[in-house]
């Protein structure tokens, strides 16, 4: 039986159980052996209307993992191909990875289209909500697990390639964090990470400056203060630097804008667009509802005028907005 820190959850075993609107993620117990952790995790968390993981009390992530907002993962992920040519990821690993390993997999749907990519791989998802599918692939496995957690219950050089997508606000050492990815890894192994900026952004300066898009950022970046956490780690080469700081070599940075609506020129740019502004209306509530509610201190009434006056500037075909995301890819150096 896996260890209480690396459960492998069978979601479809277990009826989840809600708890009382009005509880806070903060106050969940910390579980004392296997199967109290797998009741107790499944018992998500309910705030104003929307559930969250409830896995330890140490764990602190502020986006719901509802149907509502894993769909938006979902969409995120095609909108993520699109924008990649089709490709699942951008590190030269070449075309016979044995292992794999993807931090804060979601709802899992990178690690299952990975899978069926190269039957030959065992590949791992590890996340803090066990919202993963149960009829996957042979080769796939998902566990619980806390990233930030470390050490990971991995051997030392064992991965070809771990990846990373969209944990802003959840890690408080990235540095750590990196370090231990490098050591999980094989010596020539590949960390790709991929990050999105929570600004909202106009190069023509198409937001008007009382909208409500235009203080996305900073609200995140205040909140993110107050919890220890970080929403700003797609600004200014950071991930760049933590991987060089934490020892990876052959380092490249990619850098793309990913618009919101069908305003760009371009085809594939302009359903990127309306792919992003699908995912986007679907999950600007979860993504503001317990930061401005819980740490804000917001009323749920403000937050949610607040969100209406963001999903009217969304369908506003004058605002030229986007927000820019980055994938950085980096190689553990060779033993010699």
């Amino acid at each position: 039986m896996a260890e209480t820190s690396n459960t492998q959850v069978e979601a479809d075993a277990i009826a989840v159980d809600l708890a009382d609107d009005g509880d806070s993620i903060l106050e969940s117990d910390n579980a004392s052996s296997t199967a109290s952790l797998t009741s107790s995790v499944l018992a998500f968390r309910k705030i104003n209307g929307r559930t969250y993981q409830n896995f330890r009390t140490s764990v602190e992530y502020w986006a719901p993992n509802d149907e509502v907002q894993n769909e938006g993962l979902d969409i995120n992920h095609q909108m993520m191909l699109m924008m990649n040519d089709n490709k699942l990821y951008r590190s030269p690993i070449g075309p016979n990875p044995q292992r794999v390993l993807d931090v804060g997999t979601g709802t899992g749907i990178w690690v299952v289209d990975f899978a069926d990519e190269h039957p030959s791989a065992e590949v791992i998802g590890t996340d803090v909500s066990p919202i993963q599918p149960t009829w996957v692939p042979p080769n796939v496995k998902f566990e619980l697990d806390d990233a930030k957690a470390t050490p990971w219950p991995y051997p030392d050089n064992h991965f070809d390639l771990v990846h990373m997508r969209l944990l802003t606000g959840s890690i408080s050492d990235w540095v750590a964090v990196y370090k231990e990815i490098l050591r999980v890894l094989k010596p020539g192994g590949w960390f790709e990470h991929t990050e999105y900026d929570c600004d909202f952004a106009s190069d023509d300066n198409s937001h008007p400056p009382g909208a409500a898009l235009r203080q996305w950022g900073a609200l995140f970046t205040e909140a993110g203060e107050k919890v220890g956490q970080r929403f700003d780690v797609a600004k200014d080469q950071r991930l760049l630097k933590w991987m060089k700081e934490a020892g990876f070599t052959a380092i490249k940075e990619h850098p793309f804008k990913l618009p919101l609506g069908s305003w760009p020129k371009d085809p594939k740019m302009k359903e990127i667009g309306n792919f992003n502004l699908v995912m986007t209306d679907r999950s600007l509530e979860g993504f503001a509802l317990y930061l401005f509610t819980q740490v804000l201190g917001w009323s749920v009434e403000e937050t949610h005028v607040y969100i209406a006056k963001g999903r009217k500037e969304l369908r506003d075909r004058s605002i030229h907005g986007y927000y820019a995301g980055i994938t950085v890819c980096g190689q553990k150096p060779n033993e010699e």
